[in-house]
């Protein structure tokens, strides 16, 4: 009986075990994380303050760039601590916290994605209309629509596992608590955690991508119909930032979370993982930083300003 009394804490294993590795690691993941809060925190400044970039690609930009802090300060502080803690443990509270919160912010990023697509496809598909539909009032709908999503995903997954039975001591195969290892940690039966864990991953994950494929199907129908190359082209690179955010999010974090045990490995979950939860979040405001020239006239405009400010 001792051994099913549930567990006050977790022992999280992290990436490796390896001492050298770790201190490397640390200095690796420091660095991720400092670029991912300082590159999402200017593009959030810039489009605050920028007159130039009031449109509504904006808008979704600002808050897409609030969800990857929020889901990058989940996971990585946490990972950071781990890297040089002797006792690599987390509360059952705070694991449970994190968790939820990890299916907040990436049930919320997967539907601001499919916002920025609807976006994109009134912006090419319908340009005359483009102001009338994308008003200020369905923003800010479309983006608490998002948030609200993230939210009842995050309830419907985190309630199931409160009932759930843990070891005494029970170590989880992963950097984080994520929802799919947690509950494979689990030493009581999980079929209804996982059942609804992998409805909701089709349901949501499947409704929001639906949503994408199909304003980008449109989009591409409308760019090929443009007689001119230089028209397609300036079509279709305001969104191509956008598009390949998409392909980055979905190809791992759809495969993680509806893949057969079977197929599990302990390598490729963590990079999988790593790839969602901490690298996407970092590369979106670079992507859009390169890809996007609105956002990089307006950062040339405030680093001048800056210049200016210093000079007098």
């Amino acid at each position: 009986m001792e051994n099913q009394t549930s567990a006050s804490e977790f022992v999280l294993l992290g990436l490796t075990s390896d001492p050298n590795l770790q201190s490397l690691l640390f200095f690796v993941f420091s660095v991720i994380y400092f670029i991912t809060l300082f590159g999402n925190m200017v593009i959030m400044i810039v489009i605050s303050t920028d007159p130039h970039l009031l449109s509504p690609m904006y808008f979704f930009l600002f808050h897409l760039a609030l969800t990857d802090i929020c889901y990058a300060t989940t996971i990585v502080p946490y990972m950071l601590v781990n890297f040089l803690a002797k006792q690599k443990t987390i509360d059952f509270s705070a694991c449970i916290i994190q968790m939820s919160l990890i299916l907040l912010s990436a049930g919320s990023e997967i539907f601001m994605l499919s916002a920025m697509a609807y976006d994109r496809y009134v912006a090419i598909c319908k340009p005359l209309h483009y102001q009338e539909v994308m008003n200020k009032l369905v923003c800010s709908q479309l983006v608490g629509g998002a948030w609200a999503m993230g939210f009842l995903h995050s309830i419907i997954n985190t309630l199931p596992m409160l009932n759930v039975q843990f070891c005494k001591y029970t170590e989880i195969k992963h950097f984080s608590c994520e929802l799919p290892p947690l509950s494979t940690a689990a030493c009581g039966r999980t079929f209804l955690n996982k059942l609804v864990l992998l409805s909701s991953a089709v349901i949501f994950g499947s409704s929001s991508f639906l949503l994408t494929l199909i304003s980008y199907i449109y989009i591409i129908s409308t760019v090929l119909k443009i007689q001119s190359a230089k028209g397609r082209h300036k079509a279709f690179s305001t969104c191509s930032s956008h598009l390949i955010i998409v392909v980055l999010l979905y190809t791992t974090a759809l495969f993680q979370y509806t893949k057969p045990i079977s197929v599990s490995s302990f390598v490729l979950d963590q990079l999988f993982s790593i790839q969602y939860s901490i690298l996407t979040p970092m590369l979106n405001p670079i992507i859009y930083s390169l890809k996007n020239n609105d956002v990089k006239t307006a950062l040339g405009r405030m680093l001048g300003k800056i210049q200016v400010s210093q000079s007098v």
